[in-house]
């Protein structure tokens, strides 16, 4: 039987999402956990590979098993077991057909920037962090010109194993919450490190060392090395995935911060 899970983890306990030999990825943690529910041995498949400290709130896996367990189980009793910063949300069973990454529509990802001019100490972790005031109005401005289906090369780390750089943005939508810039990002997929790349270079742009324009720039001329660094890992967020209604999967629940600046 088939069953999709659903994920929430701080991705700063871990090495990333996939499995390693030294065990130390949420992975690892996951599927020690369902062998012991199960009593045989799982393998997992996520919707979105996260790297090392990027975090959770909508992470979406599948798993096959010829255990009977009921829902519970694989919920309740899989938190039990787990590292405590990483849990299980809900648990559906799904046909055989379903497939965590290729069933998915698109995936959404949430940047949390804490733009200010010391560093965190509370957020240390949950947040990025520039000291520079950023002007919004340039950011969104140039975050329209990657809106549609584009060649991201720019945007794309060196060590990406994807087949094609061609992607389609749905959403770029940037906004002030007080101390913080939120940064959403939607698209049918993403290349390694493209959430970051991107804001990365529209933080550039914020901090006036470039014209809206030059986002426009950097996609046209496919040129990593044009771009800005990769920006921390620490504001990202895997934030929902989107599948089929056929699936009958449960939306991403709400969060204990939803109401905070973070995910007004």
């Amino acid at each position: 039987m088939r069953w999709a899970l659903g994920l929430e983890y701080d991705g700063s306990r871990f090495c990333g999402w996939q499995a390693q030999p030294q065990g130390c990825s949420v992975q690892d943690s996951l599927e020690r956990s369902l062998a012991q529910i199960a009593g045989e041995s799982i393998k997992t498949v996520c919707a979105g590979r996260t790297d090392a400290g990027v975090h959770a709130l909508g992470q979406v896996v599948h798993f096959d098993t010829s255990a009977d367990r009921p829902l519970t189980a694989w919920v309740r009793g899989t938190n039990a077991l787990l590292p405590a910063a990483v849990a299980a949300t809900w648990a559906h069973p799904v046909g055989a057909e379903f497939h965590a990454r290729y069933s998915a529509r698109s995936r959404r990802y949430r940047y949390v920037l804490l733009n200010r001019a010391v560093r965190p100490a509370a957020d240390f972790g949950r947040a990025g962090w520039f000291h520079v005031p950023l002007d919004v109005a340039r950011m969104q401005a140039a975050a329209l010109r990657l809106l549609g289906e584009h060649d991201f090369s720019a945007f794309r780390a060196a060590e990406c194993q994807a087949r094609t750089p061609v992607r389609t943005l749905t959403r770029l939508d940037v906004r002030r919450r007080g101390d913080y810039v939120v940064f959403d990002v939607q698209a049918n997929a993403f290349l390694h490190h493209m959430v970051r790349n991107i804001v990365g270079s529209l933080v550039y742009v914020g901090k006036g060392k470039h014209p809206p324009a030059w986002i426009g720039e950097l996609l046209a001329g496919r040129d990593r090395a044009q771009a800005a660094p990769t920006i921390e890992a620490a504001g990202l967020y895997l934030s929902e995935v989107e599948y089929e209604a056929r699936w009958g999967l449960p939306s991403t629940p709400r969060r204990p911060f939803e109401e905070t600046v973070y995910w007004e």
